[in-house]
């Protein structure tokens, strides 16, 4: 999964329940019957009522029982081929959800896409309803078809997982609002993935002293490499010094240890319970790239024993 838009897809699945206080809940999709036909994710909805007083495009949902969900990151092509890839994705998946039913299904399962902004290509082939701020109703179609521009959204905690689509300045505005009001590991990811301004990200970083927690420190350690990747002047200096290897060794580890952390958690969120051989098996791994395989299997394995297999 990409970094911009699996950490977008990871925001839904952790921010979604939280700020819609259990109305809504993120679910990432079994892939469709069909080849390279696959959504980003949907949105089921579990308390309608719970999504009214929400700002939009939260009250769109209420009529709706599931909302297919596509999001579209800073860098990400949004042009007519994927406007219609888009719609067969959601023509799939409502034909997957008749097929589930006996008696069929007869609804029309809607569509809602979130970018950093509205294409203006879009004007000239569908007509738009403003309902909100960054809030567009897509006519004519015989679903509800809704593009949401983050860039535009106003800056609220329930529209979190939206506005981790924004980009450009409008990304540096969410990022400096969002980060007093999120848990230092969650601001640490937001660093690492989404593409704000330097300026922006070493600001923020300046707010975080010194902590004891293992798993923090690692996601500064990574931080800091990516910090020097596209700083060679001030890596060519720390060469100079003779300090880069014990930083590399020292990046290292915290990669290690912060792969560790992040299957545990995935383990745990899945409902997996690993047995302690399984523990260590976690501890003894010093292969970074075992690690991440075993992370991209936890998505959708069956059990522990499949994640680490």
């Amino acid at each position: 999964m990409g970094k911009l838009d699996g950490f977008a897809k990871l925001t839904f699945a952790e921010v979604t329940q939280g700020v819609t206080a259990g109305s809504a809940a993120w679910h990432r999709p079994p892939e469709v019957r069909l080849e390279r036909v696959q959504a980003d994710g949907h949105l089921r909805v579990l308390r309608p009522e719970g999504l009214a007083p929400l700002a939009h495009p939260w009250p769109e949902a209420c009529d709706h029982d599931e909302v297919l969900v596509e999001i579209k990151m800073a860098g990400d092509h949004v042009d007519i081929v994927e406007l219609k890839r888009a719609t067969l994705r959601r023509l799939a998946r409502e034909i997957e959800r008749i097929e589930e039913r006996s008696p069929p299904w007869m609804g029309e399962e809607p569509l809602w896409v979130v970018a950093p902004h509205l294409p203006s290509w879009l004007h000239t082939v569908r007509a738009l309803e403003r309902l909100a701020p960054g809030c567009y109703r897509v006519g004519p179609s015989p679903f509800q078809f809704l593009w949401i521009a983050a860039n535009e959204l106003p800056l609220r905690d329930e529209l979190v997982p939206f506005l981790t689509a924004r980009a450009g300045q409008a990304l540096d505005e969410f990022a400096r609002w969002v980060a007093p009001r999120r848990d230092v590991e969650w601001v640490i990811s937001m660093l690492e993935y989404l593409p704000m301004s330097l300026k922006t990200r070493e600001d923020l970083l300046r707010r975080f002293a010194r902590v004891d927690d293992p798993e923090i420190e690692a996601r500064r350690q990574w931080i800091l490499q990516a910090l020097l990747d596209h700083s060679p002047e001030v890596k060519a200096e720390l060469i100079e010094q003779g300090v880069e290897k014990g930083i590399e060794k020292g990046i290292e580890k915290g990669q290690l240890t912060e792969a560790r952390a992040l299957l545990r958690r995935l383990l745990a969120r899945r409902g997996f319970a690993p047995t302690a051989a399984m523990e260590a098996q976690i501890d003894a791994c010093s292969e970074l790239d075992t690690l991440h395989r075993w992370l991209d299997q936890a998505m959708t394995a069956d059990s522990a024993e499949e994640a680490l297999a």
